[in-house]
């Protein structure tokens, strides 16, 4: 399993993850009582289930680089093009806009 720790303004917000199932995204339990800065998404509204599809959920989809941007990372990391998991991985930790992935938690 692979695994994503999402963060909004420096705010650990929930999970995104990736198994034999497909891929999961769930908002942190801690951030649902107070949710500061709102969703992530408004494909992904504010709930305490699981969002689960799969294919790489649109949201997230959507932060991986593409055309000659996503090659040149490609070719530099070595990464294989078909694994969107370890695409959102490598490439999200500084995303335009609020939204940042991190394989590990913050401190």
């Amino acid at each position: 399993m692979k695994q994503g720790f999402v963060y909004k303004k420096n705010k650990m917000i929930g999970l995104v993850w990736e198994d034999e199932n497909g891929y999961s995204f769930q908002y942190n339990e801690d951030y649902l009582p107070n949710p500061i800065y709102g969703e992530v998404s408004r494909t992904l509204p504010l709930r305490s289930e699981v969002f689960t599809d799969k294919n790489m959920l649109p949201f997230f989809d959507g932060l991986i680089p593409e055309g000659w941007l996503l090659q040149i990372a490609i070719e530099n990391w070595k990464l294989n093009p078909s694994d969107r998991m370890s695409l959102l991985l490598t490439l999200c930790n500084d995303c335009i806009g609020d939204v940042s992935i991190f394989k590990d938690k913050k401190k």
